[in-house]
């Protein structure tokens, strides 16, 4: 055999070799992959069905079914009754609350326990108000607080009357005590946020300033729990939301609002970032390690910007970046044609500017503009503060899960007119709510599971307790 042909064989046959090997360890990752994949599914059947364990009964959950079934929905007017009640159970603990009415029935209601240390004071937010709720859709009765199993339904249980009894149960405990804390902590359950806070915690900013003095922060709603089946991956501290317009447009005819809407089409979306605040690029950072989808883009979004794979990132990302704009169909009214349209603008910016450019873009086409709601600038909460680390770090000692910041996109809340007086601000759910669950807000069924409701009263006493005792 000539050495060349022999060389060859070697070769051919070394390359048998590697093709095998190749294949083989294609092979068994296929089967490591196949097994991985029959493990998470296994997990994830696990998580998604639910067991109802036994179900003990709290004060604070007999709380929480006293205040469902007192009916404080629109029409305006019904919060006083709410107020009332919150009221009564602090002066059974040897509180004295003061109720505050706006206008007739529009009412809150207030208490503070004073502390040692004056400007470092905690204010426990919630509203009494909810949304209408009718009998005939719902699978119990809106404000009848029936348990099933381990879950309550009624209007209210997510939002937010829940948390309030959270915060009440905090607040009665350094009540309780009976011995003055390092720092103020005051409960507030305020009017009309669903109409817009106009009558609740607005107006208390302008006619009552003084119950704000030395308050440094406060918690209120707007956290979201995220969760995988019945699996808690990341707890989101809410620490401000972009700010809306809202207008109404109108003309004489249907085709001139017609023309305007598909010139602002192009604006609904936009796909180049305009702005990334700090306080978003933050968000992006302690949500980016949850996020299998866009991980590597959250973690570093000024990156993902220079690689050109900032479209990447889902819509609700993006529109924390940029100023959108979503405009509804024109309706006939008596005399000529209306369209809604709002603007969802960067917290930091002048909604009086944006409102300016609108007007601006519709008046070729004869389109008139009135402003409904124009709200200012309102600052983001800092991350770095003392109560911040506080709330996460007694979130992830409860569920063992990330917990970190969140801006939201696209929903608001009270706590806007606070962080534009200087209070820092935020928004916990201190319990897990899923999807499902998430969904019935301001819908039917709307209900909350006691077993994790009795560990977010939990929480929320551990917070306010490390705050106020923290010297």
């Amino acid at each position: 055999m000539q050495p060349d042909e022999a060389a060859k064989k070697r070769r051919h046959r070394n390359e048998r070799i590697v093709a095998v090997i190749g294949i083989a360890a294609l092979l068994a990752g296929l089967v490591a992959f196949l097994r991985w994949n029959e493990r998470e599914e296994e997990r994830y059947q696990r998580e998604r069905t639910y067991i109802p364990g036994k179900l003990e009964m709290t004060p604070e959950i007999g709380l929480l079914q006293q205040y469902i079934r007192i009916d404080t929905s629109n029409p305006p007017g019904r919060e006083l009754a709410g107020a009332r009640f919150l009221a009564a159970v602090l002066a059974q603990n040897g509180v004295r609350a003061e109720i505050i009415e706006a206008a007739p029935g529009r009412a809150s209601v207030y208490a503070r326990i004073r502390g040692r240390r004056p400007g470092e004071g905690l204010l426990l937010l919630n509203h009494i108000d909810v949304v209408p709720a009718d009998p005939a859709n719902w699978k119990r009765p809106p404000f009848s607080a029936d348990i099933e199993l381990t879950t309550l339904y009624g209007r209210g249980s997510l939002d937010m009357k829940s948390i309030a009894v959270c915060e009440l149960a905090a607040f009665l405990d350094v009540a309780r005590s009976r011995q003055m804390p390092e720092r103020d902590v005051a409960f507030l359950a305020a009017a009309d946020e669903e109409r817009g806070g106009h009558l609740g915690v607005a107006w208390l900013v302008e006619h009552r300033p003084d119950l704000f003095e030395g308050i440094r922060y406060a918690i209120g709603e707007g956290g979201i729990t995220e969760m995988i089946a019945d699996r808690l991956t990341y707890f989101g501290i809410e620490v401000g939301a972009k700010q809306y317009a809202r207008l109404t447009l109108a003309a004489d005819t249907f085709e001139a609002l017609d023309q305007v809407r598909w010139r602002m089409q192009k604006y609904y979306a936009a796909y180049e970032p305009e702005r990334i605040l700090p306080e978003v690029r933050s968000y992006f950072r302690s949500i980016a390690p949850t996020r299998k989808l866009a991980g590597r883009q959250l973690a570093d979004v000024d990156g993902a910007l220079a690689r050109g794979e900032f479209w990447i990132l889902p819509k609700p990302y993006r529109d924390l970046t940029q100023n959108i704009i979503l405009m509804h169909w024109p309706m006939k009214r008596e005399r000529g044609w209306t369209a809604t349209l709002f603007m969802l603008v960067l917290p930091d910016e002048e909604p009086a500017q944006r409102v300016a450019w609108v007007r601006r873009m519709v008046e070729p086409f004869g389109v008139r503009v009135s402003d409904d709601t124009i709200e200012p600038p309102t600052p983001l909460s800092s991350d770095q503060t003392p109560l911040f680390r506080i709330i996460a770090a007694e979130a992830s000692r409860e569920y063992r899960v990330p917990a970190g910041t969140l801006v939201l996109h696209r929903s608001t809340n009270d706590s806007r007119y606070l962080r534009r007086i200087g209070i820092a601000c935020y928004g916990i759910s201190p319990y897990p709510v899923d999807a499902f669950q998430s969904a019935t807000i301001h819908g039917v069924n709307e209900q909350i599971r006691l077993d994790r409701f009795v560990r977010g009263v939990a929480v929320i006493r551990r917070i306010v307790r490390r705050w106020i005792e923290s010297r």
